[in-house]
C-alpha cells in the first residue's frame, strides 16, 4: 500500500533542492507540504491532511541531517585533483573490439600520468584517456563502429580515504554536491580510494570547487 510518507520520501529524492535544504535544515517543512501537496493528493487521488504531510516531510528530514552529517572529508585523507585534456570515445561492444583493446595498454605512457580507463556497458564501451593519444587509439579502433567522440573533456577525481571508502552515502554525496551546481557528469570511474568524474571543460571550476567545499566546509565544523 502506497502511503503518505512513501510519496514524500520519493519526492524529496527526485529534488535535489529539496533534499539540500531539508538536509541543512534551512527549508519547513510547512512550506515545503505546501509545495508537495497537489503531487501527493494526485497520486493517492484523495484529499490529504497538511499536517500528515509536515509530519512525514519532518521525520524524513531528521534521517537526511544524521545521514549526511556522517560523511565527512578531512584534509589529511582527502583532496581534489583536476586532468584536463581528456577524451571519451564510446565504440559499439564485438569480439574484434576486446581483441584491439589490448594494444591500447601500449600506447599510454602510465609514468607521466596519463590515463586509461575502459567502462563496459552493456552494448558499448566508454574509453576515456588524454587526448594526445587520439589519433592512435582511431587507428586501433578503424572499421569499429564508433558512436561518438567527445573531446574537452576534464577528469575530476576525489580521493575519498581509507576511512571512508565502505561508508554508505559517500558517492551519494559527492555527486550530489555536482548536481547541486548543475555539472553533467558524462562518467564515473571508481578505483579504490579514487573517484573520478569525467565532466565537461566548462564544468571543471564549479566541478572543482563543489567537491573542495566538502573537504573546507568539514573542516571548518570541527
Amino acid at each position: 500500500m502506497t502511503t503518505i510518507s512513501h510519496i514524500v520520501n520519493k519526492l524529496i529524492d527526485e529534488r535535489i533542492y529539496l533534499h539540500e535544504a531539508l538536509s541543512h535544515k534551512i527549508a519547513s517543512p510547512g512550506s515545503v507540504a505546501k509545495l508537495l501537496k497537489p503531487y501527493i493528493e494526485k497520486e493517492l487521488g484523495k484529499e490529504v491532511d497538511h499536517f500528515a504531510i509536515v509530519t512525514a516531510i519532518r521525520r524524513y528530514a531528521e534521517k537526511l541531517t544524521d545521514r549526511f552529517n556522517e560523511v565527512k572529508f578531512d584534509t589529511h585523507n582527502s583532496e581534489v585533483n583536476l586532468k584536463t585534456h581528456i577524451i571519451d570515445i564510446n565504440v559499439l561492444k564485438t569480439q574484434e573490439l576486446f581483441d584491439r583493446l589490448k594494444k591500447f595498454y601500449d600506447l599510454i605512457n602510465f609514468e607521466k600520468g596519463d590515463i586509461l580507463n575502459i567502462i563496459y556497458g552493456r552494448t558499448h564501451v566508454a574509453i576515456v584517456t588524454n587526448e594526445r593519444y587520439k589519433e592512435e587509439i582511431l587507428e586501433l579502433l578503424k572499421n569499429q563502429k564508433i558512436k561518438k567522440i567527445e573531446e574537452d573533456l576534464v577528469a575530476l577525481s576525489f580521493t575519498v580515504g581509507k576511512d571512508r571508502i565502505d561508508e554508505p552515502g559517500v558517492l551519494f554525496k559527492l555527486t550530489r554536491s555536482l548536481a547541486w551546481e548543475n555539472v553533467n557528469v558524462i562518467e564515473i570511474i571508481s578505483v579504490e580510494l579514487d573517484v573520478t568524474f569525467i565532466l565537461n571543460k566548462k564544468d571543471a571550476i564549479k566541478g572543482y570547487h563543489a567537491l573542495e567545499r566538502l573537504i573546507i566546509n568539514n573542516n571548518n565544523s570541527n
